[in-house]
């Protein structure tokens, strides 16, 4: 009967430590999901995985250990001092899942040349940020921002230096002294735009949803343009662009190249 009553009291103490998990994780959703991962960024870069072990860490991990340790026959003190341990062990895992997610957050779509490219924080080096541009030298933490990236050219002294760089992995998106602002690049930007005919017949199958969203974003086919949004190994998406500004306005699912 001892038994029984104390698994009821237990359960009882982990459903409401479950409940109070459970608004704080509403709470690190809105930030991860509405800031740091927009959508569709958090699909792009895998950012709903990274949450969804982060959650399930410490969302069950805090009201299971309160399961085990709670006992109504303990002291006050003795479970004032239990609840701590499992508190900071619950706040631990959360800061260090914060991290790793904020470690991988996008922070630029940057045009290179042909494409738009997701530069992800741990991208970047760090230490290198003093040799970008004025008003570039800092990552953010407010979601992703358009950014322009000069390429170098056969005249350039380290012409050969930036290709082997690119083909080691360290695309000029990665690199601080490459960055530009958007506006400086807007023209390169809307001379490489690629009609949407093209994409329409890429993908005649999603003709009707292409005309959607057109639709939603109040542009017809002679107002936009895309060009093929790259990351990593995932390059099966564009981004369609205002040739007014040459403004990145929707990140879409379809195979661009």
């Amino acid at each position: 009967m001892a038994w029984g009553t104390r698994i009821r009291s237990a359960a009882r103490a982990a459903l409401l430590h479950f409940g109070l998990s459970l608004l704080v994780a509403c709470a690190v959703a809105w930030l991860v999901f509405r800031v740091w991962y927009p959508a569709p960024f958090h699909e792009l870069t895998g950012g709903r995985s990274l949450f969804l072990i982060l959650m399930v860490v410490d969302v069950v991990c805090g009201p299971v250990l309160t399961l085990v340790l709670y006992d109504p026959a303990k002291s006050r003190f003795k479970w004032r001092v239990d609840l701590a341990l499992i508190v900071l062990t619950q706040l631990g895992a959360l800061a260090y899942g914060l991290n790793q997610v904020a470690g991988a957050r996008p922070v630029f779509v940057a045009f290179e040349g042909d494409r738009f490219r997701v530069v992800q924080a741990l991208d970047v080096d760090a230490t290198r940020l003093q040799d970008a541009p004025e008003g570039l030298r800092s990552l953010g933490f407010g979601g992703p921002r358009v950014l322009g990236v000069r390429l170098a050219q056969p005249s350039d002294a380290d012409y050969l230096q930036s290709v082997q760089l690119s083909l080691q992995g360290l695309h000029p998106s990665f690199r601080p002294s490459r960055w530009r602002s958007f506006e400086e690049q807007m023209p390169a930007v809307q001379q490489a735009l690629r009609p949407i005919a093209d994409l329409r017949g890429k993908h005649p199958d999603r003709r009707a949803e292409l005309d959607a969203i057109l639709a939603k974003l109040g542009l017809s086919d002679d107002q936009a343009g895309y060009l093929p949004l790259v990351r990593e190994e995932t390059t099966d998406w564009v981004a369609l662009v205002s040739r007014a500004d040459g403004q990145p306005r929707a990140y879409l699912h379809f195979d661009g190249w």
